[in-house]
């Protein structure tokens, strides 16, 4: 009789330690734990009734082989009907556990269905890339750009841009016009990732107002700043002449004053005086249409004087960029060039700029974004010095740049850039030892990248590097303004656009899927199926 109520207590407990909504599968979704659940717990529920009436036939016969035993027997079997009804409580407990239970996931289903949720699960991401050698190949066939290429483009570019500056200045009215100053290299092919082909070359060019005018500045992180919330990283740039803040120019002084700065009739005028220097209308603020028309113009007019100097064909690619320009020579040969007026943040190596290659244009003119492509340069160049010789991190975001432009001829443009790709890599370049980036860890660098974006996609946030980032070396020299600002969250617009987020998800899901295939299509092999393998130097 012992030895049957222990068998009774056994099953019961295996019964509650083995049932499925006490330790549910790890790893399985809300449609498989729903689906499964019910046919387990009708397993369990048959071969319990069954083990129970198995039992119960051999509690049957004892009893009538041991009819008027005495009372110890008796208490015996009591305890059997106490444990008879416990186990039956704790099946009627479980059973309605299993109804609210249900009811919760189909609860959840339904406000899983209308959340925009990153289904790219790390397994997928796990599976991403081949090995090292077939990443290799795929790297010296379609990605390489050998490094005496690109430096002979640079110095070509820079010294047509160079040269056509010098012919802008020559047709500028000194008194009326802007003054441009020396062009400066920025992005990825002074930076040595570039995958584009042709090459593209980014040039930025600040210019200043003419005598006695000033650029003053409202940033969005400044104390008194009134830039809105949607507008981070973005600034307004105010034309104030120089000495319009004195006295003179807005108090009457009488006639028996005199001004030491001013001279009877040199009275500063107000700040509204400057509408034809490329101000918005009715206002002193710096329009970024009317500095874009400005600039087209004058290097329309600047092409004209030296055009005869060249052999080759000059063309605007994009009339909305002022400065999207294509050089193409007599043998056919491209080359590609951006050059942007900027607008220099006092000091510093911050430019406010009028417009980006890669926007597709702002919602307000009077609002500039504000670049730190200067600060990024020497912040990779910086990190590059204390890297392993031969490091892969170049290599990775080649990569990646490659796969993301060939996923956008596919599915078409969408939020996520090549800037955000080297976001992330300098974020993991900042939080990982410089051990880590040697050239045996590229596959498993790529997948760090990949995960960062994946994660930072699923929360739309992806911070900017240099803004209000401590991790930021002194030596990059970041100003202060800048360091001890709030984060700058570059998926802003991925929080505000609903549909812009999902096809963002969706061209990175399929930028995911379809990276294996692409590079082991572009990997050359030889004739029986093998890779071929390059050495990288």
């Amino acid at each position: 009789m012992q030895a049957t109520i222990v068998r009774v207590c056994v099953v019961v407990t295996a019964a509650i330690l083995n049932h499925p909504l006490l330790f549910p599968k790890e790893n399985t979704t809300i449609p498989e734990q729903d689906e499964e659940l019910l046919t387990r717990m009708k397993e369990h529920e048959e071969r319990l009734e069954a083990e129970q009436a198995r039992l119960e036939e051999e509690l049957s016969r004892e009893e009538e082989q041991e009819a008027g035993g005495d009372e110890e027997e008796e208490d015996k079997r009591y305890g059997w009907y106490f444990w008879s009804a416990l186990s039956l409580i704790i099946f009627l407990t479980i059973e309605v556990c299993r109804q609210d239970f249900a009811c919760s996931f189909s609860a959840r289903r339904s406000s899983l269905a209308d959340e925009e949720v990153l289904s790219v699960g790390t397994v997928l991401t796990k599976a991403l890339f081949p090995d090292k050698g077939v990443l290799s190949s795929f790297y010296e066939r379609c990605i390489r750009v050998s490094a005496q290429e690109a430096r002979r483009t640079c110095e070509f570019v820079e010294g047509f841009a160079d040269d056509l500056l010098e012919a802008l200045r020559s047709v500028s009215d000194k008194d009326t016009d802007m003054e441009v100053e020396d062009c400066l290299g920025v992005g990825s092919t002074f930076e040595s990732w570039s995958v584009s082909k042709p090459l593209t070359c980014d040039l930025i060019v600040p210019f200043v107002p003419p005598e006695p005018y000033d650029f003053k500045f409202r940033l969005w992180c400044s104390p008194s700043g009134d830039i809105p919330l949607d507008m981070q990283g973005s600034g307004r740039i105010k034309v104030a002449k120089r000495g319009a803040d004195c006295l003179c120019g807005t108090t009457d002084l009488g006639e028996d004053m005199l001004c030491l700065l001013h001279g009877k009739n040199d009275k500063p005028k107000p700040d509204d005086s400057c509408d034809d220097l490329l101000c918005f209308k009715n206002t002193s603020y710096l329009a970024k249409d009317q500095v874009m028309k400005w600039f087209q113009i004058s290097f329309t007019k600047a092409w004209g004087r030296i055009s005869h100097k060249y052999e080759f064909e000059l063309t605007f690619r994009n009339l909305d960029a002022p400065g999207a320009l294509k050089v193409r020579f007599r043998s056919g040969r491209v080359v590609v060039l951006n050059i942007t007026p900027v607008v220099q943040f006092e000091d510093t190596n911050a430019y406010f700029v009028s417009h980006f290659p890669s926007e597709n244009g702002s919602s307000s003119d009077t609002y500039w974004s504000l670049s730190f492509a200067v600060y990024e340069k020497n912040l990779l160049k910086y990190l590059g010095k204390n890297l392993p010789e031969n490091s892969c991190h170049i290599r990775c975001l080649q990569i990646l740049s490659f796969l993301h432009k060939k996923q956008e001829g596919l599915t078409g443009k969408s939020a996520l850039t090549n800037y955000h790709l080297k976001t992330a890599l300098l974020h993991l370049l900042l939080g990982m030892k410089p051990s880590a980036w040697c050239f045996e860890n590229l596959e498993l660098r790529l997948r760090d990248i990949m995960g960062f974006l994946e994660k930072s996609l699923q929360e739309k946030w992806l911070c900017h590097v240099l803004v209000g980032n401590d991790h930021v070396p002194g030596e990059i020299l970041v100003p202060e303004i800048f360091r001890t600002a709030e984060p700058i969250n570059l998926f802003r617009p991925l929080v505000l656009q609903r549909q812009l987020y999902t096809k963002t998800v969706e061209h990175f899901q399929e930028m995911l899927r379809n990276a294996c295939v692409l590079i082991q299509e572009y990997t050359p092999q030889f004739p029986n199926g093998d890779t071929r393998h390059t050495s990288m130097s």
